[in-house]
């Protein structure tokens, strides 16, 4: 058996792209579809007020791993790491540095949500906020659609044309526009993401056009909210990456559905597995995601395999048993 590896971030980011990272995605939500993968819950712990230690795994049978991602987030910095053990011997597989790993599948999964529920003419975004996770975001979307026009939107009009700066150099040949506000960023686009840290509703259904799509992905702490709960009346189709995190986490869901009847909320992983679709002349789709530790074995996994592959990572030794002393 080979030694386990420390996979660096230089690593991550020579081994796979973003768009390759979206196909990644749609492996593991397939095997979450077969029942072959399941999430851990989603666990975290508070200290000095605004510091928290988080911890999300999964179990991916159907490719013979578990895993987790633990990472500290501080004032001062964090740094995410994911272990992968295989599922049958336990022996540590791999510890991968995960910032790039995270922005990854933050972005991609969101890829993986418009591709199957935005119509299939869609080539428009409104995009609101332009904080960290927003570029991976707007790329995820880019690579599932032919967009012709990315408008942007952020309170700071110097964040708004920072940003405007970065996607001029990925997407020369798309029109890209600043807007002044939440409205003009989304009026008549057939994609809109929504990745803020927002404590208050900014995003109502009558600023939403008929046929859009729209992925909330920034509200995933129990005192943030992006869109009203008039947006939940017009939804043909609604879907999250995993349903426990959004009932314990997202104020938007619980204040909908409290204990009611969840039924129609449905895992991206039957999307991916073909057992829901996008229904014709649908209103508008939602697209809720919250994180989740099988999106980010996902992309361990395939990561892990390229690299072996191309014989990059540095091996390390696999931890002995040692007997304690007892005096």
């Amino acid at each position: 058996m080979s030694e386990p590896l420390w996979i660096t971030e230089q690593d991550v980011v020579a081994a796979i792209s973003l768009p390759e990272a979206i196909q990644a995605l749609e492996k593991g939500l397939a095997l979450e579809a077969q029942g072959v993968a399941r999430n851990m819950a989603k666990t975290h712990q508070i200290w000095g007020g605004h510091h928290t230690l988080h911890a999300i795994g999964a179990v991916v049978e159907g490719a013979h791993t578990v895993g987790t991602k633990t990472w500290a987030h501080t004032a001062g910095g964090a740094t995410p790491l994911v272990t992968l053990w295989n599922s049958e011997t336990g022996k540590l597989e791999a510890i991968i540095e995960a910032f790039a790993l995270g922005q990854m599948r933050t972005g991609g999964i969101s890829g993986v949500a418009t591709a199957r529920m935005a119509a299939q003419d869609a080539n428009e975004l409104g995009v609101i906020g332009t904080g960290k996770q927003a570029l991976t975001q707007v790329v995820a979307v880019a690579a599932v659609r032919k967009l012709k026009r990315i408008r942007v939107y952020s309170p700071t009009p110097e964040n708004r044309r920072a940003f405007i700066g970065k996607l001029e150099k990925l997407f020369p040949a798309i029109t890209l526009s600043e807007s002044t506000s939440v409205a003009d960023a989304v009026k008549d686009a057939p994609i809109v993401t929504a990745v803020t840290r927002a404590r208050e509703p900014i995003a109502t259904a009558r600023m939403l056009a008929k046929g859009a799509h729209f992925n909330a992905v920034g509200a995933i702490t129990p005192e943030r909210e992006e869109f009203a709960q008039d947006v939940f009346g017009r939804v043909d189709l609604l879907a999250v990456d995993m349903i426990a995190s959004v009932k314990a986490l997202s104020a938007e869901f619980r204040k909908r559905f409290g204990d009611s009847d969840w039924s129609s909320v449905h895992l991206l992983s039957d999307l991916v597995a073909g057992k829901v679709k996008r229904p014709p002349n649908a209103d508008l789709t939602l697209f809720k995601a919250m994180g989740m530790g099988l999106s980010d074995l996902a992309l361990g996994i395939e990561i892990l395999n390229r690299v072996r592959a191309s014989g990059g990572g540095r091996p390390i030794p696999h931890p002995k048993p040692a007997q304690p002393r007892l005096v």
